[in-house]
């Protein structure tokens, strides 16, 4: 079993920033892909990112490139994702997951683990 609990998330202006983290707690963390979805009101949960264990390389949704960012600390058994140029459509509950092994995994079904979700709001 793996916990995953996120936090960072808040409220912040159009074109502003913030940095995301998700700790995990359980089996080696180090042996799993770390990702992170959102879900806004009303849609469906969307890929926005993921990192591979030991190598990582690094996948991102398209609406988030060039302005997100995807990092792990191995020795902290935490994932980071920080958020640059925010828009108000980045507006949602964000999700840290987790999949054993090595997959640049970008569905929901792929993952094995889900944190609770951290709220970020983003004003115009």
């Amino acid at each position: 079993q793996v916990q995953l609990v996120e936090s960072g998330g808040g409220m912040v202006q159009a074109g502003g920033s913030l940095r995301l983290s998700c700790v995990a707690s359980g089996r080696t963390a180090s042996s799993y892909s770390m990702g992170w979805f959102r879900q806004a009101p009303g849609k469906e949960r969307e890929f926005v990112t993921v990192i591979t264990p030991t190598l990582g390389n690094t996948q991102y949704g398209d609406s988030v490139k060039g302005r997100f960012t995807i990092s792990r600390d191995n020795s902290k058994n935490a994932v980071y994702l920080q958020m640059n140029s925010l828009k108000p459509e980045d507006t949602a509950v964000y999700y840290c997951a987790a999949k054993f092994g090595y997959y640049l995994a970008a569905t929901v079904g792929a993952y094995d683990y889900w944190g609770q979700g951290t709220q970020v709001t983003v004003s115009s």
